[in-house]
């Protein structure tokens, strides 16, 4: 049985711009590079069980997995207090945007923006769409707005009402100058 394959070049107009570069987005999700963590801890865990099975066999996996199964329970009931917590408070109200928006950065997650500000974002952006926008109000009305790519934080910006009124010791100060 003979199978003619033949293959189609398209040519470029730059060699370079067949593949992407630093900075360059894939839109489909589901060719996007995985990140560190994606492999690295189940590649770790595996890791952890084969070395102790050479070392100290069946006990050694069962001492192994007992340490991954903990691990994963601590950072369950992590998230289920932070959760807990913001469940409690008002979707999108923060306690001071200005404390938040210095105490953001950029690439930490979803989860722990929640837990800085024990309550859950508004949501600004349509469901399931990339990037996600969260909002989060404070008294004098000042809002941070947060960028998520992916769960991970990009940007954020901070936007204060404007002053009208001005301090009344400032009036008073003022007055009294000759």
């Amino acid at each position: 049985m003979a199978v003619n394959v033949s293959v189609i070049e398209v040519p470029a107009a730059n060699a370079d711009d067949r593949f992407m570069k630093s900075g360059d987005t894939c839109e489909n999700q589901a060719m996007q590079m995985p990140s560190f963590q994606k492999i690295a801890i189940p590649l770790g865990s595996l890791a952890l069980i084969v070395l102790a099975y050479r070392n100290y066999g069946w006990q050694g996996v069962a001492l192994a997995v007992g340490v991954l199964v903990m691990w994963l329970l601590l950072h369950f009931t992590r998230m289920l207090q932070i959760l807990q917590r913001a469940a409690k408070r008002p979707k999108g109200y923060v306690d001071s945007a200005v404390m938040l928006n210095a105490k953001l950065r950029a690439g930490v997650t979803l989860l722990h923006v929640v837990a800085m500000t024990r309550s859950l974002g508004e949501l600004q952006s349509q469901s399931d769409t990339q990037p996600e926008i969260f909002s989060w109000t404070d008294g004098s009305q000042s809002v941070v707005r947060c960028e998520f790519w992916g769960g991970k934080l990009k940007s954020w910006t901070l936007e204060r009402p404007p002053q009208t009124e001005s301090l009344p010791g400032l009036e008073s100060a003022s007055s009294t100058a000759p």
